[in-house]
């Protein structure tokens, strides 16, 4: 099949260029600044490498608020689609938000840390348990020191020696 010199020339003023009369790809701009902004640049092919482990999108109070404030200016039929597909979310931020909002705007809208959360009665229990093993220690030290002094009274005894505090019946008679 040969192509005229007609035929070559409306396929140029077309923007199809050396495809010989065939259909241009799905997705490739014709030119440099028919590119869209947010596609991949005219110089290379995007970057085929994916993370290992996706990260979380975080969202500043700000933002969150912003963003319900124009949710609710929303009035005509598309517009809330058409904020969410312009700021990438999904309804479900705007639900899991708004219930934020009702909770009190301080607390649920900052940012949460993720995880467990901390328990008010660990401090006491960690106090206690110090305090038990601080008992427990002061109690083997008071058993060693009473079997100490026994063991003193018992050898002052056996050689004869009186202790000041301590008077015996041999001494008094």
């Amino acid at each position: 099949m040969e192509v005229t010199g007609s035929s070559r020339k409306d396929q140029d003023e077309a923007g199809v260029v050396g495809t010989e009369g065939g259909r241009r790809p799905t997705g490739v701009p014709t030119t440099p600044a028919a590119a869209s902004p947010g596609g991949p640049l005219p110089g290379g092919p995007p970057d085929p490498e994916v993370p290992e482990k996706p990260t979380r999108r975080k969202f500043p109070a700000e933002y969150k608020r912003r963003i319900l404030q124009e949710a609710d200016r929303c009035t005509e039929p598309g517009q809330l689609g058409e904020l969410l597909r312009r700021e990438a979310l999904y309804s479900s931020h705007l639900i899991t938000w708004r219930k934020q909002r009702e909770r009190g705007v301080l607390s649920g809208l900052a940012p949460q840390k993720r995880g467990r959360k901390p328990n008010p009665k660990v401090p006491l229990m960690q106090e206690n348990q110090r305090l038990c093993r601080e008992i427990e220690g002061l109690t083997s030290e008071l058993k060693k020191a009473k079997t100490i002094i026994e063991v003193q009274k018992k050898l002052s005894e056996v050689l004869g020696i009186f202790l000041q505090g301590h008077s015996t019946s041999e001494s008094e008679g």
